[in-house]
């Protein structure tokens, strides 16, 4: 019997897969295959239901097939879902036009990476990361832990978060963090880029607080709260009245006189000093807050965010205006170029910076700073000593200038003598480009520096949006909040430097950039050269000198290095050519 069914079996399947070898179908299978079953019948809850349990990687891309799969992956039930299984301890989803979308895109993409400057190792590692986090919104690293604050105002502590085993920096696997506290607005450290000096934290917080002694009555006030870095503990806290309404906190100034500048919700500043030696002293007393300078002589000015390093600030302004404060010659001379203006019995009184358009935001370094205005064009100032600057060459700039082959940049950060852009290279993919000095691996893949913005050897997360360098690590925050972009404009064509629009009816030369004299100098100084390898290497600082692309610029040296390793140093010997 068995062997008789085999063959039979075999005739069986070749009807079933020749369709015209097959029995003739009845009236109510043709009926059937005629009008096939439609998943836009289905109920739209049963759709929703089943969509979310894909992931969200999957769920974004099914959203793009097709104006009906847009709609039901766009619902708000369907992410209600997706971020009740992502974060099953969140209670609130937040606020905004699209709560839990975004706080299921913020929970997803959160993630904290680092990378260490010395070692083998050359890829990013992600951190243990809080479960109870909702998004990532801000994180100072300190040299052996890591502080978070989340967008509902939890600050996170992660204790010991980085070990070195055998030579390498890596995350802790059994990191413990805890909840260091609740209702945060900002912290900050010691603006120093050395962790070292990371000693306490200061936290700008809002915390209920009895309005009489012995009644229930309690009305909301802002805070500052300090904690040692090292435990967490709480050593110092400072209550404002409840008229006082704070957003953002800096530091500024040395450990005996420290100052702190606190930024209001209506755009005024004050300030109060603290002796940071004396914090950890059990005592009681009072400190004078007062107006700074900046909202006490200019009092039209709304301060929209301010950043500050161990001896100034830089506050910009509600309408795009940037206004400085240096506090020692040093630093105002290297930002300048002079100290023709400098005070030193009037520190505090701000400097108003020239700029072509509205600022967005900026980052400060020690002796250097970057500005991104409205355009996305990137401005850079200051000491130049180690190309820092990112303009091609190692000139100090006492005003801004503009770094032409770099636009619309993520964000933007200066250390001692590096600086480090964040830009989209395409539409799923960020770089991180970087300059100055490389010594110690700041610049992973160019050990000797640039004085060019290059592209760095760092796999860069795609939904990155903050980073910071210490002396160690390079640290990557990615977060994505789809209610947070930079408001970038299109410049105008009256606006483009070199461009004929910009020259039409108003008599100027077609060249305004001074583009062809520049190309002349550049031959010149090539013609001047006596060896072949001489010329070469000329024209490797004039390529870093010419506003290109990283990639073009990457391309040109790359092009180079092999024509001179094919010339193999044949050219005639002659002397060095002369520095210009």
């Amino acid at each position: 019997m068995g062997e008789k069914a085999v063959p039979l079996l075999r005739r069986r399947r070749v009807k079933r897969s020749c369709p015209s070898c097959g029995p003739e179908l009845g009236v109510e299978e043709k009926k059937a295959k005629g009008n096939p079953i439609s998943i836009q019948l289905f109920p739209p809850e049963l759709v929703e239901h089943i969509i979310s349990f894909l992931p969200v990687r999957d769920l974004v891309a099914l959203g793009q097939t097709c104006r009906y799969f847009h709609e039901v992956c766009d619902a708000e039930g369907v992410w209600r879902r997706i971020c009740r299984r992502l974060s099953p301890r969140l209670q609130d989803q937040g606020s905004g036009v699209r709560p839990w979308k975004r706080a299921a895109i913020l929970n997803y993409t959160k993630g904290l990476y680092f990378q260490a400057f010395g070692g083998r190792r050359r890829c990013l590692s992600k951190s243990v990361a809080p479960l109870l986090a909702h998004g990532y919104r801000r994180f100072l690293p300190t040299k052996d832990h890591v502080f978070i604050l989340d967008y509902v105002g939890t600050l996170f502590f992660l204790k010991n978060a980085l070990v070195s085993t055998l030579g390498q920096m890596q995350w802790k696997r059994a990191c413990r963090y805890v909840v260091l506290c609740r209702g945060a607005k900002d912290f900050a450290s010691d603006p120093r880029c050395n962790t070292v000096y990371h000693k306490y934290l200061y936290v700008l917080a809002t915390r209920e607080h009895q309005e009489v002694v012995g009644t229930t009555s309690s009305r909301a006030c802002d805070c500052v709260e300090v904690y040692l870095q090292s435990s967490g503990q709480r050593v110092f806290k400072m209550t404002f009245h409840h008229s006082m309404t704070f957003k953002q906190i800096v530091l500024v100034g040395q450990e005996t006189q420290r100052a702190l500048l606190l930024l209001t919700e209506e755009g005024k500043i004050y300030s109060l000093v603290v002796n940071e030696t004396q914090l950890d002293q059990p005592r009681s007393y009072t400190v004078q807050l007062a107006l700074r300078k900046v909202s006490h002589y200019l009092p039209h000015l709304r301060v929209a965010c301010m950043t500050s390093n161990q001896s100034s600030t830089l506050y910009v302004t509600d309408q795009g205006g940037v206004y400085f404060e240096v506090h020692t010659p040093g630093v105002y001379r290297d930002l300048f170029g002079t100290l023709q203006a400098f005070d030193p019995l009037d520190q505090q009184m701000p400097l108003a910076l020239s700029l072509p358009a509205k600022i967005l935001f900026c980052a400060l370094g020690y002796n250097h700073l970057g500005l991104v205005d409205e355009f996305g064009r990137i401005f850079m100032q200051g000491n130049n000593r180690y190309g820092q600057l990112g303009t091609g060459d190692k000139m100090d700039r006492g005003e801004p200038t503009q770094v032409r082959y770099l636009q619309r940049p993520i964000t933007l950060w200066c250390g001692l003598n590096h600086s480090l852009v964040l830009s989209q290279s395409s539409e799923f993919s960020k770089e991180l480009l970087g300059c100055g000095c490389g010594a110690g691996g700041r610049l992973p893949g160019w050990p000797k520096g640039s004085a060019s913005f290059v592209k760095l050897q760092v796999k860069v997360p795609l939904c990155a949006c903050a980073l910071c360098a210490t002396r160690e690590c390079l640290y990557i925050l990615s977060s994505h909040d789809i209610e947070q972009h930079t408001p970038y404009r299109d410049l105008p064509a009256s606006r483009v430097v070199g461009t004929p629009e910009s020259s039409l009816g108003t008599g100027a030369p077609q060249d305004p950039g001074g583009t062809a004299q520049a190309c002349e100098e550049y031959l010149s100084q090539i013609h001047s050269c006596h060896t072949l390898q001489d010329r070469m290497e000329k024209m490797k600082e004039i390529v870093g000198w010419m506003p290109l692309m990283a990639a073009q610029k990457d391309f040109f040296w790359e092009a180079l290095d092999m024509l001179q390793k094919a010339e193999g140093g044949g050219g005639a010997v002659g002397p060095p050519a002369p520095e210009t």
